[in-house]
């Protein structure tokens, strides 16, 4: 659809483009507040934190909130997954590209874990934030334009979803979640995770679906990539801020 796109818009005036001006700092103030909630990124609330601590044994309907209640608030999550469907019309390929995102995700998230595998969190935080800014660049074909290259959008998805998953482990250890039930736990949690997922991606469905049908989609969808572009540059910037205040 991304064809179809740049042909539309190259049919918009670009005086209608200063919508934009209006539109990014909103983005961008937004996004600085969610920033500075307790939950930045991949956080976990302190009762959540507390309550993973303190716990032993198998608890799988309480992972499995633990796991919904992670996506459902996770907005580097939502923005990401928003991209990846911005311009997918068929179930089919929705599908597709939220099951590569979500074997990622699961992948590096359970086996992070288990073998006690962490990355630095605000690394991974950034370039979980440097997800999003490639979704958006890539909704606006800048990589074609740029450079001439179109990247594989499934090879992407998959290989930025493995990073969501790696960012969430990280966390998980942080927390030294207890070995008795491990595996149980976290596979709960996992299940958690994707339910979380499909109530997000049903509630993102259905605003497109109502958006879409708008006669000013195409000329939106230009200012909403570059909103969603730069928050993630300043998810990027957030991240990259508190590794150098923290770690140096």
């Amino acid at each position: 659809m991304l064809s179809l796109f740049e042909s539309q818009l190259a049919h918009v005036p670009w005086a209608s483009r200063w919508r934009i001006a209006f539109w990014l700092p909103i983005a961008l103030l937004v996004t600085l507040l969610l920033g500075a909630t307790d939950a930045l990124a991949h956080g976990v609330t302190l009762g959540d934190k507390g309550y993973i601590q303190e716990i032993s044994g198998v608890k799988l309907l309480p992972f499995v909130y633990l796991g919904a209640k992670h996506m459902v608030t996770g907005y580097d999550h939502i923005l990401f997954l928003f991209g990846v469907i911005f311009f997918l019309y068929r179930l089919k390929d929705i599908g597709l590209y939220v099951s590569l995102f979500a074997i990622g995700h699961s992948t590096t998230m359970v086996l992070g874990v288990y073998f006690n595998v962490g990355i630095n969190a605000f690394l991974i935080d950034a370039v979980i934030g440097l997800s999003v800014v490639y979704k958006a660049l890539d909704n606006l074909g800048a990589f074609q334009r740029w450079f001439g290259v179109q990247p594989n959008t499934r090879v992407a998805t998959l290989v930025f979803g493995l990073f969501h998953g790696f960012g969430l482990a990280t966390k998980i250890l942080e927390y030294e979640i207890s070995s008795d039930g491990l595996v149980p736990n976290l596979l709960a949690f996992n299940v958690g995770v994707e339910l979380g997922q499909l109530l997000a991606l049903a509630v993102i469905l259905v605003g497109m679906g109502y958006w879409r049908r708008t006669a000013g989609f195409v000329r939106h969808a230009y200012t909403a990539n570059v909103a969603m572009m730069c928050a993630g540059f300043v998810l990027v910037g957030m991240q990259l801020a508190g590794y150098v205040v923290f770690h140096v």
